[in-house]
């Protein structure tokens, strides 16, 4: 099981927003993963989250951009399981691509929470579940708030927030 090294950790996140997408397909995972995202969300102390549902993985990433037009960080939960066609490799890389495109250009972390797995099983372990070993939705979460405090305190070090120069006072 991958996952060693991982840490587990929280931040403080006091007066930041969080954007949170996830996908309709595989409901029995994401929705623990999405619990799971929320709680992190709350003990980071994060002032407001805006949860958006979309059809699939390959969704995302168009509704992760608007997202971070309006938010200090954005997470994606989904799980693709592998099936018998090529069709897995497509929407894994598709959504793959899209997530850091919308991170490099809106500079606004995203949180990768989508799972790609080749059985449901492996997708439960990863869920947050009780009795699974990973907890991919809660580690999304504190890793988009992580970088978002990470990209302030760079920005507030250079004299600029949310990429544009901070006006200055004479």
């Amino acid at each position: 099981m991958s996952g060693a090294g991982r840490p587990e950790y929280t931040v403080d996140a006091q007066g930041l927003t969080l954007g949170v997408v996830a996908t309709r397909w595989n409901a029995e995972v994401v929705e623990p993963m999405l619990e799971r995202a929320l709680a992190a969300a709350e003990q980071c102390k994060v002032a407001e989250t805006t949860v958006v549902r979309v059809a699939g993985a390959v969704e995302i990433p168009v509704v992760a951009q608007e997202l971070a037009r309006t938010h200090d960080a954005v997470v994606a939960l989904g799980a693709v399981i592998r099936g018998d066609t090529p069709h897995f490799d497509y929407v894994c890389q598709s959504f793959t691509h899209g997530l850091t495109e919308v991170a490099l250009r809106t500079e606004v972390p995203v949180g990768n929470g989508v799972l790609t797995c080749d059985t449901l099983e492996q997708a439960r372990d990863r869920a947050g579940l009780p009795d699974s070993k990973e907890d991919k939705g809660w580690e999304a979460a504190v890793a988009a708030l992580d970088t978002a405090l990470v990209l302030r305190k760079l920005r507030d070090a250079r004299g600029q927030r949310d990429g544009r120069p901070r006006p200055t006072t004479t």
